[in-house]
């Protein structure tokens, strides 16, 4: 079957066990100062636009685009289910959202992923779509958890 990916209003039981369930290993991998993932609250932000991706009745992926200023959006919120990983879901998302970046009209996206073990596969998707290691941005701290990635548009 193929991959639908559509806006989220973040109702649905499936897309919201996925969210707990990215916020869990979030937690499972990161001491809790270090986690900024957005939980339900935080995803229904103006500011935010989620996406779930799915393959029939069963959600494969989310992934949320958050508007830091005219020019720049964030990555947030990039999580696959676990029965579809490695089946290029996570690309398809990260690709989705860039495109709807480019539509908004920004100049560059930006992203903060762990730097732990756990997060090395999610590193090397960025830096296969053109993300570039780079210092915190906006109110991130420098703690040597994370790993911030830029590109351009």
């Amino acid at each position: 079957m193929p991959l639908e990916i559509r806006a989220d209003d973040l109702s649905g039981e499936q897309t919201r066990e996925l969210v707990a369930r990215h916020l869990r290993g979030m937690f499972e991998l990161t001491p809790a100062e270090s986690v900024f993932a957005l939980d339900l609250d935080r995803l229904q932000d103006p500011a935010v636009a989620f996406w779930s991706a799915w393959v029939g009745d069963y959600i494969a992926g989310i992934g949320a685009l958050k508007t830091l200023d005219a020019d720049r959006g964030e990555i947030k919120s990039m999580r696959v289910a676990d029965g579809f990983l490695g089946q290029g879901v996570g690309r398809a998302m990260l690709r989705h959202i860039i495109a709807e970046a480019r539509a908004r009209g920004f100049a560059s996206l930006w992203l903060e992923t762990g730097s732990e073990h756990g997060f090395v596969a999610a590193q090397r998707l960025y830096e296969s779509e053109g993300f570039e290691v780079c210092g915190p941005f906006d109110d991130y701290p420098d703690s040597g958890l994370s790993v911030f990635m830029t590109r351009r548009l």
